[in-house]
């Protein structure tokens, strides 16, 4: 899409305390371009406004998700996802006879604690539940929500600092993460691709397109071979230069077992769709959604799209197995959501002789699964989340037919 005109008219304005926060990042960022000598790469830029060391977006204490925040994930939007999603680790587990779940970034701990709750349902706990968080915030949000919804499994769960030694085997999750992955972005001009920098222009921070790069022509060249057909003149749009570098850390430390991440995006030839011209880049700030990066710095999320193409060859070349892909509704079918929603129809208590029989089915109490039907609705239906997310599984040493891929496994979009 274009850049929004003058975003900041439609958005909710910060207050005092917020936008001073935001002038100190700007400052911070101002500094590190005018140390560059005017100019920095939009992945240095995004880098910088999502992870900057007390400034950066995910390293406030701002409330970023749920109703209060900037956006809503799907554990929150209902607890089926990750009950879904347990079912998958259970699966991965028994087939290892036992081992560890390690989520990268567990926002509110709501994913945590549902997918913990679930497991112990199914007699299946993992040994722990290791969480990698980087904000402080976030971690007591987290152990809020687990010490109050599974109190007796907070035993099992594990904050780390840096990813776990060698020898962990287990699953790996990632929920909407791979989208907030610093993503360089380029513009194919008639001089050829240029990587589009962020400068200082004296008064404000400004979009420019750089000089001749030979890593951003090859990158480019490279994906136009693969697509079968060239980038037109204007097209603007994103690659995630350090992928392999960051798959290499996360896949590391796995002797045995699945990285499963779920994301919103799409294969290569749809990211890069001729009539996808301007790019995948949003930016989400109390649920409103545009495209101006540069603003609200430090307050406002910053994501792309991702590519799973890219992730599929980056756990290829780190040595993983491409396992799966999926869309998430498929994902979610083959993890038995109809069959947990189904478990769900309520039965009214047993009622008195001339009120029926003893357990019919009793509409007053309905109200639940109707709204549980919705939570479904929203998690599955093409144009909410169930096409827009998709689902990819890298396995290590695992041999198995993966539960979430076997409804319609898709690695044939890749």
């Amino acid at each position: 899409m274009p850049q929004s005109a003058d975003p900041l008219k439609t958005l909710p304005a910060p207050d005092l305390s917020a936008a001073a926060h935001s002038a100190r990042l700007l400052d911070y960022i101002r500094a590190e371009i005018m140390a560059a000598g005017g100019a920095i790469p939009f992945s240095h830029f995004m880098d910088l406004a999502l992870y900057a060391p007390n400034l950066g977006y995910y390293r406030t204490g701002t409330r970023k998700f749920g109703p209060d925040g900037d956006f809503i994930t799907a554990p929150e939007l209902s607890p089926l996802f990750s009950r879904c999603l347990a079912r998958q680790c259970q699966q991965i587990l028994e087939a290892l006879n036992g081992g560890a779940i390690l989520e990268l970034g567990a926002g509110t701990g709501v994913m945590a604690a549902d997918l913990l709750g679930e497991l112990r349902t199914l007699d299946a706990l993992p040994e722990r539940y290791c969480i990698l968080e980087l904000s402080g915030e976030l971690r007591e949000r987290q152990h809020q929500t687990l010490g109050k919804r599974v109190p007796d499994l907070l035993e099992r769960v594990v904050w780390l600092d840096t990813l776990p030694e060698a020898g962990f085997q287990g699953v790996i999750l990632g929920n909407e993460v791979l989208d907030a992955l610093p993503a360089e972005r380029f513009r194919v001009t008639a001089q050829g691709p240029r990587r589009l920098m962020v400068a200082w222009n004296g008064t404000g921070l400004e979009i420019i397109a750089g000089e001749e790069e030979p890593v951003v022509t090859s990158t480019i060249a490279r994906i136009e071979a693969e697509l079968g057909w060239r980038l037109p003149e204007g097209y603007t749009s994103e690659y995630v230069p350090r992928l392999e570098a960051w798959l290499a850390a996360i896949a590391e430390p796995l002797t045995a077992g699945a990285l499963l991440f779920i994301d919103y995006g799409y294969p290569r030839a749809a990211y890069y769709h001729p009539e996808r011209a301007a790019g995948t880049l949003l930016c989400h700030y109390r649920h409103r959604v545009h495209d101006n990066p540069l603003l609200l710095l430090g307050l406002q999320d910053i994501t792309t799209s991702v590519d799973f193409s890219a992730v599929a060859e980056a756990g290829l070349a780190v040595g993983l197995e491409v396992a799966g892909y999926t869309a998430q509704n498929y994902f979610l079918f083959g993890c038995g959501l109809m069959d947990l929603l189904a478990g769900e129809i309520p039965l009214s208590p047993p009622l008195p002789k001339e009120g029926g029989e003893a357990g019919i089915y009793n509409p007053a109490h309905s109200i639940d699964y109707l709204e549980q039907a919705r939570q479904v609705k929203l998690l599955t239906l093409p144009g909410e989340m169930g096409d827009r997310f998709q689902g990819i599984a890298l396995t290590r040493n695992l041999n198995i037919p993966l539960c979430g891929f076997t409804f319609r496994n898709q690695l044939n979009r890749l």
